[in-house]
């Protein structure tokens, strides 16, 4: 049995909001979930500039986690851009 999920602060809330390419219906656009710990370790550290350690401490996670998430985070937003997906944000 694994280790249960640590939880996370996160001041971030748009739970069901979607982000999609303009023109193109979301039932023709393939989904990609973004989670809310996603988005906030994306906020602090892209958009506010804060290093990984200072978000760690902010979310109430340890760096490798802060990485861990924002590599994920990264990575979907990527392809949503790549791919004409649509973003989903959803609760972690």
């Amino acid at each position: 049995m694994g280790r249960r999920k640590k939880r996370r602060r996160c001041l971030t809330r748009i739970n069901g909001q979607i982000f999609k390419p303009a023109g193109k219906p979301t039932r023709q656009l393939e989904a990609i979930d973004l989670y809310q710990d996603e988005l906030e370790a994306l906020k602090l550290c892209d958009l506010e500039g804060l290093t990984q350690e200072e978000a760690g401490r902010e979310m109430d996670v340890s760096r490798g986690t802060i990485q861990r998430i924002l590599t994920s985070a990264r990575r979907k937003c990527a392809e949503a851009l790549v791919r004409e997906c649509c973003l989903v944000f959803k609760k972690s």
